[in-house]
């Protein structure tokens, strides 16, 4: 009777050890697939930070190229040879017709929206300067171009929202001037203009 009993036992003993095992074995597996899912959305993650928005656009389909430019307080100006300054990052340099169509599952698509985009990500106290130029036409009738301009933080706070006529190749307009204060706050605001093509390299300059 004891021998069977301690037969029993070892049995019922090795069963659960497979069983441990066993389960162990499925946890493990599934910790690792949860970490294999999970470690690209972790890496996707991407946070990036803005203070201004700058968006200039005219109207769908129109095969105009318009450009803006932005001066910092510093005299660095952001423009479409000079897409980033450290603080100033043109996102988007639209050309108008040029680029605008690709081919997607052999297909021909053009995409209509014309709009240039401009993040400050770094203020610094002083005035910043928005310039809009009219870099190639393709018709005699003037191009009605919108700027607009964000502070984003902490809400968003619309500093400046308008609609300029440019007619002609070359033709430079200064949409909005704005000075920042000590606390990254807007000061002052004005249209007085200012040329930024003169400050750029002559060569580059339509």
């Amino acid at each position: 009777m004891r021998r069977r009993f301690s037969r029993e036992t070892r049995t019922n003993d090795a069963f659960t050890d497979l069983l441990f095992n066993t389960l162990l074995g499925f946890a493990f597996m599934f910790l690792i697939a949860f970490i294999l899912i999970a470690e690209p959305n972790k890496q996707g993650n991407v946070t990036v930070k803005a203070e201004f928005l700058i968006t200039v656009g005219w109207p769908d389909g129109h095969p105009d190229d318009i450009d803006v430019l932005v001066e910092d307080p510093n005299g660095d100006i952001l423009w479409f040879d000079n897409k980033d300054t450290g603080t100033m990052h043109l996102d988007r340099d639209d050309r108008g017709a040029v680029q605008d169509q690709m081919t997607i599952n052999g297909e021909l698509v053009t995409n209509p929206i014309n709009q240039e985009s401009v993040t400050v990500r770094a203020w610094v106290p002083g005035e910043y300067v928005v310039n809009i130029l009219h870099y190639k036409a393709n018709y005699l009738d003037p191009v009605p171009v919108s700027v607009k301009v964000e502070k984003l933080n902490p809400v968003v706070t619309l500093v400046y929202y308008g609609v300029h006529e440019l007619s002609r190749p070359g033709m430079e307009v200064t949409a909005s001037r704005f000075v920042l204060d000590g606390n990254g706050d807007v000061a002052a605001t004005s249209d007085l203009q200012k040329r930024l093509l003169t400050k750029i390299t002559p060569g580059k300059a339509p």
